[in-house]
């Protein structure tokens, strides 16, 4: 904290907080029942007092800028239709002193290991069932209970790994759980990012502040997982639905964070009860999955029939012990909120103690009087179809200003509660606390629910200290959640000492070991393959277009022969020509980013964001600039950040093996334009004009005009652009460092002899590096792009299939 901070007049942090007003019967995070300051908050206001609106409008843009520069985005669905959105920051964070999160983490590490216990006997010996702890129908009617999981065992002998809670305070200031999330719990790698952009608004506060770090906890993750591994070997991944899911910037960013793989369910197949991801250099075993995606979907053999995320056999291959899940399929089931009125039971059963953190299903009933009424209800009345049926509320859609929750009677929920049961809940209401958000450059209290993690570790559960908290809007009675306005904020566990500055690498104490390149899936490397074609056929059709727009601008709409060629060209590409910006083109650009998006965890900051940058200028151009030096001018600026993409490319990524296939596509599409051009533009019977047309989109005038003494024409525009060895547009350059990248790969791979691609991509090469301009007639232009066509097959055969 600087001096400034420490030394604020009181009077003035009195006047910063003089609007703050927490609701009546509501507990607040900032002040305490008596009005007064939060001693652990004390520091920040104390910081914020001091401040100009102006320098906390820096601070902010800070932190949103941050967001918005590394991609962080959730998805906005209406209807049938998504938009991405920017990452909706509150900038304040949440702030919790360490001795009260002690003992709430205390509370999360027995619930989650109730909660494997119980998970452990629904898929087993089945004793809560048999024994009147669970009613038979909550778990048999519940469409996450699994009956092709039941008697399997986790190789690991543990169903569960990784937690989430959602967790509130009520007006008294005990917390208790709204919901445990124990399917495939989202969001840790949020409140990494958030963590990120909070301590950018904070720059000059946060590394002196007491707050805990997540760091540990995320080492600790990764080290147990790729302990499970044992003697088994294989790779630890992460399972993802895809890029359209609304969490996939996270499971993307956790690959990277963690150095996992990110695989989809196409990238798997089971062999012999084995799990194993199809890379380029063939099978390779799995033998740790982090599951993001929901269990029935896994398996359309034994789970769900109609699933196209699933891989088959995923079940078989957990039963023969063959891999571990994180966490196992089925455990969906705890996360039904009628479960969670049999927990307070079934924990002094199994545990011998009482619930250490209350849960929603008992908080909300009142008094003690009515709770146990309402509790032996839901034991006695639970019964039938609607016992899988949520809680009377849900928490993301019955918010109201201040956190309050109200029951409704809805027709299944008195069902199975009971007419009075459900009167009474109807009338009773569950209070959360609220936090402190800026608004209009004041404090104001806004509802709040906090997410938190645990994770499994040899040593037991741990819980991150921190996590992240939804943030209501005020004055709107259904925005807790990111989809009806809510926002997130990050959670600062602060202590009374300074904490110890905690990275997720240890400093190696053996000899130092250079680690070979990790797998290339497949899949991966396909996507990666096609970005780079992509890219350059979006980059070879503008400077074609940039052609045409020129001339169109010199010679108007006259019969003109180039002109005339240049049109046919283009629609010869599926270019409308009467577009200054054809949707086609907008299309690959699109197509571009689309195959980026599937290989997120691979790819830069900087580059994800120059490629996107790409796509929306693109974009906007088509809206407004018209035909003639106008698209000709757009063009240009197309170009311009197209070679920016480009130069981060070749300048800035590691050329592991994704890198080489994108090179390859871009080597493939790049020589199959080209031929394309001189086929048409430098053929014997071309308009005239049209050598210097093929020099223009080879972008080798200058080039032309110092090489060559003479005007151009066919010879010297054969021999600099498809034959000299020097021009990075020739179509020879492109063969060159076509055998270059196949060969380092047949070398990885470890292959012995030529593969079908090699020997076509050789066989071509030498043709080429022969041939003379007088033998590069237009026919075999032709042919040399369907020999192209035949090494792109033989490639995608021998690495991509």
């Amino acid at each position: 904290m600087d001096d400034k901070a420490k030394t604020i007049a009181p009077d003035a942090l009195t006047r910063f907080l003089a609007g703050y007003a927490p609701l009546e019967g509501v507990a607040d995070e900032l002040k305490r029942p008596d009005g007064s300051l939060r001693p652990v908050w004390a520091p920040l206001m104390r910081y914020l007092a001091g401040q100009s609106t102006e320098k906390l409008a820096r601070a902010f843009a800070r932190g949103d800028q941050y967001l918005h520069d590394t991609g962080v985005y959730f998805r906005q669905y209406s209807g049938d239709d998504s938009t991405v959105r920017d990452w909706p920051l509150s900038h304040l964070p949440v702030i919790i002193d360490r001795s009260e999160w002690d003992g709430l983490a205390e509370g999360i590490v027995q619930r989650a290991e109730l909660l494997e216990r119980v998970m452990a006997d629904l898929y087993g010996r089945g004793d809560l069932v048999r024994d009147g702890f669970l009613p038979a129908d909550l778990i048999a009617q519940n469409p996450e209970w699994l009956r092709p999981m039941v008697g399997m065992r986790p190789r690991s002998g543990n169903f569960l790994h990784f937690l989430a809670f959602e967790i509130g305070r009520s007006p008294d200031g005990t917390w208790f759980v709204l919901g445990d999330r124990t399917q495939a719990p989202s969001g840790a790698g949020f409140a990494l990012e958030n963590r990120m952009a909070t301590s950018r608004v904070f720059h000059d506060v946060f590394p002196r502040s007491n707050v805990e770090r997540l760091a540990g906890f995320f080492r600790g993750f990764r080290d147990a997982m790729n302990g499970m591994r044992g003697d088994h070997g294989g790779r630890v991944a992460i399972l993802t639905p895809g890029q359209h899911t609304d969490t996939y910037y996270e499971h993307a960013y956790i690959a990277r964070y963690l150095g996992f793989l990110l695989l989809e369910c196409e990238d798997l197949t089971v062999r012999d009860g084995r799990l194993t991801v199809r890379t380029i250099n063939g099978p390779e075993p799995v033998s740790v999955l982090w599951r993001r995606l929901d269990s029935r979907f896994a398996d359309p053999l034994e789970l769900d029939e109609t699933s196209a995320l699933g891989t088959p056999g995923m079940v078989s291959a957990l039963r023969s012990g063959a891999v571990d899940m994180v966490n196992c399929l089925g455990s969906g089931v705890l996360e039904a909120r009628a479960l969670m009125a049999f927990l307070p039971r079934i924990c002094r059963h199994l545990m011998g103690e009482p619930l250490k953190l209350p849960n929603i299903a008992t908080w909300w009933c009142g008094q003690p009087a009515e709770r146990a009424y309402v509790l032996e209800n839901l034991e006695r009345m639970m019964i039938g179809p609607a016992l899988s049926t949520k809680l009377p509320f849900d928490i993301d859609a019955t918010t109201a200003l201040g956190g309050r929750f109200r029951g409704t009677a809805q027709a299944p929920v008195s069902d199975w509660i009971g007419r009075e049961g459900a009167s009474l809940v109807g009338q009773e209401a569950v209070t959360l606390s609220t936090t402190p958000a800026m608004s209009h450059g004041r404090l104001t209290p806004r509802p709040m629910v906090v997410r938190v993690f645990a994770t499994r570790t040899p040593e037991g559960w741990t819980v991150m200290p921190g996590g992240y908290a939804r943030i209501g809007q005020s004055g709107d009675p259904t925005a807790l959640a990111m989809q009806a306005g809510g926002s997130v904020a990050d959670v600062w566990v602060m202590a009374d000492e300074p904490v110890a500055r905690d990275t997720l690498t240890q400093t190696d104490t053996g000899p130092f070991l250079r680690r070979m390149p990790g797998l290339l899936p497949a899949r991966a490397a396909d996507n990666m393959f096609w970005l780079g074609r992509y890219v350059e056929r979006a980059e070879g059709n503008v400077r074609v277009l940039r052609a045409y727009h020129l001339r169109l601008e010199e010679h108007g709409r006259r019969a003109v022969p180039l002109v005339d060629a240049l049109s046919v060209f283009l629609e010869g590409y599926g270019l409308d020509p009467d577009a200054a910006v054809p949707p086609t083109l907008l299309h690959q650009f699109d197509a571009a980013l689309h195959c980026a998006g599937k290989v997120r965890d691979r790819f830069s900051t900087d580059g994800w964001n120059a490629l996107n940058d790409l796509s929306e200028s693109a974009h906007e151009l088509a809206t407004k600039v018209q035909q003639g030096d106008d698209a000709a001018r757009a063009m240009s600026v197309l170009l311009r950040k197209t070679a920016g993409f480009a130069g981060l490319v070749h300048d800035n990524m590691f050329r592991f093996l994704g890198w080489r296939f994108l090179t390859m596509g871009r080597a493939l599409e790049r020589a199959d334009h080209m031929a394309a051009v001189l086929s048409v533009f430098a053929d014997p019977e071309a308009s005239d004009g049209g050598f210097d047309v093929s020099v223009e989109i080879g972008d080798s005038v200058m080039t032309h005009r110092r090489r060559y003494s003479v005007e151009s024409n066919r010879n010297t525009v054969i021999d600099l652009l498809a034959l000299d060895r020097d021009n990075p547009r020739s179509i020879l350059f492109q063969l060159d460092r076509l055998r270059e990248e196949e060969e380092k790969l047949a070398e990885m791979a470890g292959l012995t002899q030529m593969g079908e691609a090699s020997r076509r991509i050789l066989t071509l090469q030498t043709s080429l590096a022969v041939a003379t301009p007088e033998l590069i007639y237009t026919r075999r232009l032709t042919r040399l792009r369907r020999e192209l066509g035949a090494i792109s097959e033989a490639l995608t055969a021998q690495y991509l299939s």
